[in-house]
């Protein structure tokens, strides 16, 4: 590995606190108060082709590119996110993963996207949420936002659009506006990286525990947003999410 993105890794790490030597992401119930629980790191493998692979997902140095082995897992109904991992919210969700999502978050840091809690409320003085929110500088919006395209086999032709074209708005039966998602972070909640938890990686309704989240209109209305009727392949069908920096989004400095 080169000795450049091995800094990056350990720091990473580091500031993550990841594990590594993980079992398959399972729901699972917090270690007891005396219960030791060991400091692990997940392994960066260098592809043939140039690019990194972290669990089962594999990113691009050069195109800052992440890639995600999904799956498509609603052809209709409503939508509180794109993407969640396999032991996650399914019912309501328009894809699902067996990719880490604490290896997602690593691979963002790693190729240098800044979270952003813009969208995340501050908490109150009771416990609960207020109606403020961060202020957060634009460098680090800008840094936080990503594009997020489908790809996909069709009679052995691959494809490739932004999800956003597989998502319908109810009330205006359009497409969900083209533009940029963001990356928010996520948060820890008793110790434990949220996303991990509750298996929320990619949100349209606003989730504080996902990693990813729909900064557009009507992010907030769990009713409105719905899978795009013969849009969407076969439910099953394997697709791979791309992640890659927002067109317009200025890209930060090397390190």
């Amino acid at each position: 590995m080169p000795a450049r993105l091995l800094l990056l890794t350990t720091l990473a790490l580091l500031s993550h606190g990841v594990a590594d030597d993980r079992a398959p992401v399972e729901p699972k119930s917090l270690p007891a108060p005396d219960q030791k629980v060991e400091p692990v790191k997940p392994s960066v493998e260098k592809l043939e082709d140039g690019r990194f692979r972290i669990g089962k997902i594999t990113f691009d140095q050069a195109k800052r590119e992440i890639r995600i082995p999904s799956q498509v897992n609603m052809t209709e109904g409503l939508l509180e996110f794109l993407v969640v991992h396999i032991n996650g919210k399914v019912h309501e969700s328009l894809f699902v993963t067996e990719a880490s999502p604490t290896d997602l978050n690593l691979a963002l840091t790693l190729l240098r996207y800044k979270p952003s809690r813009e969208l995340y409320p501050l908490p109150n003085g009771t416990g609960g949420l207020s109606d403020r929110f961060p202020e957060v500088s634009e460098d680090v919006k800008s840094a936080a936002r990503i594009s997020i395209d489908v790809e996909w086999k069709d009679n052995g032709e691959t494809k490739r659009t932004p999800v956003n074209e597989w998502i319908q708005h109810a009330v205006k039966n359009t497409a969900m506006p083209s533009g940029p998602w963001v990356y928010g972070g996520s948060e820890f909640h008793q110790g434990r990286f949220a996303p991990e938890s509750t298996g929320d990686i990619a949100a349209i309704f606003i989730t504080l525990s996902a990693l990813i989240n729909y900064p557009g209109e009507d992010n907030r209305d769990d009713t409105v947003w719905l899978v795009y009727p013969k849009r969407v392949p076969a439910m099953g069908t394997n697709v791979t999410l791309v992640i890659a920096p927002y067109k317009n989004a200025v890209q930060p400095n090397k390190p």
